[in-house]
């Protein structure tokens, strides 16, 4: 398989996994808070991780640290817990729907801070990508009048840390495989996560009943699928794609979500779907060629 068909692979298992996870945070919030969410997510996500790449650590040079520290804290750390905290106040589509402003995000920061370049044509297959989420998010607000759209905000400053992330990944650590990459953030991230849990007294007031069990379960397959495997493919994506090309995954992760929303009770109308099918244009269009 080349690389042309890898990345295209890659792309569609990537939106499978995260579509779902925005289901599974909404579920898991049943039984935990954000925080704890957030917290025991990345240490199931690094045990994982060092269980099958421990070794790959060695292979990070002294110099590239510091770019794995902040590829850690933009594109793990704090969107672990502010999607959390977005689905608290709006419905988990929506919440996938705001991730779509990744692309858009990606060549801003892109251009701003690290000198990349994009053709015309990904520009405006990102414009029109972004006005699909616009209209999926104007009838999202309709349809749900009492979703808190303010917690809005953690999603999209989520969306600004992944697309640091990409640029990070793309311009100082491509020559560093996904599964070493994806280890080493999650070292650092093991004494964060604790101290999060602690200073918010998890250890002191879990109780185990049937909420938090069913809430633990979503949480392991959040952490092991949404986060362990999708990281490494993400970040492996990101080596053999251009970072809009790998970023578009967030234009197919809300017709997931959406599924999984309508199955769960939330509220969608056809003009929605005719909006998905709009950003699924963007998605082509910006990567026609690319």
């Amino acid at each position: 398989m080349n690389n042309n068909q890898l990345r295209w692979l890659i792309l569609i298992v990537l939106s499978l996994i995260w579509g779902s996870s925005f289901i599974l945070i909404k579920k898991a919030l049943i039984g935990f808070t954000p925080f704890q969410i957030g917290g025991i997510r990345i240490l199931i996500t690094a045990g994982v991780l060092l269980l099958i790449g421990a070794k790959s650590i060695l292979k990070i040079q002294k110099q590239q640290w510091k770019y794995i520290f902040w590829t850690a804290v933009l594109g793990s750390f704090f969107p672990s817990f502010l999607f959390a905290f977005a689905i608290q106040g709006i419905d988990s589509s929506i919440a996938s729907i705001l991730n779509s402003l990744l692309p858009l995000d990606t060549i801003i920061v892109g251009a701003l801070f690290y000198g990349a370049a994009f053709r015309r044509n990904q520009l405006f297959g990102i414009i029109i990508g972004f006005i699909g989420t616009a209209i999926l998010i104007l009838e999202g607000a309709q349809l749900n009048d009492n979703q808190h759209y303010s917690y809005a905000l953690f999603a999209v400053i989520s969306t600004l840390g992944y697309s640091f992330n990409v640029n990070i990944v793309k311009k100082h650590l491509d020559d560093l495989d996904s599964l070493s990459i994806t280890t080493g953030q999650f070292v650092l991230l093991i004494i964060p996560a604790l101290g999060v849990l602690y200073f918010t007294n998890f250890f002191s007031t879990f109780e185990y009943n049937d909420a938090t069990k069913a809430s633990l379960i979503d949480v392991i397959i959040l952490a092991i699928a949404g986060t362990a495997v999708a990281k490494v493919l993400f970040n492996r994506l990101i080596q053999i794609s251009s970072t809009v090309f790998s970023s578009s995954v967030t234009y197919i992760i809300p017709i997931v979500a959406v599924m999984w929303g309508v199955a769960d009770g939330e509220k969608f109308e056809a003009v929605q779907f005719i909006a998905a099918a709009i950003i699924l244009s963007g998605v082509y269009i910006a990567n026609k060629n690319g």
